[in-house]
């Protein structure tokens, strides 16, 4: 029998504290690819960043402005990107399972492919994202039309 008490302790400089670039001004950065699961990108200026195959798993990008960034294939999975301005931004094949995104605004921006499972949002964002949803995500295999629960 396994002994709760046996169990190793788990210490707080086992994890890494999460990168935090909360108003930052990042226009033009290039993050693609890299793993950046749980930073803060609160009130950043993200327009014309490279987000693309990054691994932002529970990030938080509340309050942000990403004008023409480009998140294809990004993996925002239980993350937090509500007051985003995400105007002619890309998002194709973006996992955005379980994130919250709440009044964040939606203009021209590419989602064929994103997968929105579980995501959290209102009615008129659902209704305007569900105007051009299409495609099936690579990676999750769901239906982009699907996963916002369009008609």
């Amino acid at each position: 029998m396994l002994s709760l008490l046996s169990a190793a302790p788990v210490r707080a400089l086992d994890y890494p504290p999460p990168l935090s670039f909360s108003n930052a001004e990042l226009t033009g950065q290039d993050f693609s690819g890299q793993e950046l699961r749980a930073a803060e990108f609160s009130n950043a200026n993200l327009e014309l960043t490279d987000f693309s195959h990054a691994d932002v798993r529970g990030a938080i990008f509340s309050g942000s402005v990403a004008t023409e960034a480009d998140f294809h294939g990004a993996d925002f999975t239980t993350g937090m990107l509500d007051s985003v301005k995400f105007d002619r931004t890309n998002l194709r094949d973006a996992i955005l399972a379980d994130t919250i995104l709440f009044r964040s605004t939606f203009e021209k921006v590419d989602i064929t492919g994103a997968d929105f499972s579980g995501a959290i949002l209102d009615g008129a964002q659902v209704r305007k994202l569900c105007e051009t949803a299409s495609g099936v995500n690579a990676t999750t295999g769901i239906a982009t039309r699907d996963s916002l629960g369009c008609p």
